[in-house]
C-alpha cells in the first residue's frame, strides 16, 4: 500500500512541474490570443479569436467580381453570449457543416442590415475543432 502511494505522490509531483513549465513557456514564448465572444464583437474590426457552433449553412453561390472569383456561402453560429453571421469562402463552403465547432483567427467582423456577420477572410484561418 505504501508503494502505491508513494507512486501517485510522485507522479502527481511530476505532473504540477510539467504543467508548471508549460504555463511558463506559453506566457513567455506563446501567448495566446483570448477568446473574443460575439457580445464583444464589434464592426470594421479584426477578430483575433472567435469560437462558434455553426447552427445552418445556406446554398453556396459563384461569385466573380474583380477581387475574388469562387465559391461563397453564408452560414451562422453562435457561441455562450449570441448569434452572429458567418462568410464561408472556397473550400470552407463544402468543409463545415451544420453542428462542426470552428475557430477564427485574425479575421473580420462587419455590419451588414444591422446584424454582425465575421469571416477569416483572405488573410485569416477557419478552423474546424470538432464534428
Amino acid at each position: 500500500m505504501e508503494k502505491v502511494s508513494k507512486r501517485v505522490n510522485v507522479q502527481h509531483k511530476t505532473r504540477n512541474s510539467i504543467l508548471t513549465n508549460m504555463n511558463k513557456n506559453n506566457s513567455k514564448n506563446n501567448k495566446l490570443k483570448t477568446r473574443l465572444k460575439v457580445s464583444e464583437l464589434v464592426p470594421n474590426r479584426g477578430i483575433q479569436r472567435l469560437e462558434l457552433v455553426v447552427l445552418r449553412t445556406y446554398p453556396r453561390r459563384l461569385i466573380n467580381s474583380t477581387s475574388y472569383t469562387g465559391q461563397l456561402a453564408a452560414a451562422c453560429g453562435r457561441d455562450e453570449t449570441g448569434i452572429v453571421g458567418i462568410v464561408l469562402w472556397d473550400s470552407q463552403v463544402n468543409d463545415v457543416k451544420t453542428g462542426d465547432i470552428i475557430r477564427i483567427e485574425n479575421g473580420w467582423c462587419r455590419s451588414k442590415n444591422g446584424e454582425l456577420v465575421v469571416s477569416s477572410g483572405k488573410n485569416g484561418i477557419l478552423t474546424i475543432l470538432d464534428r
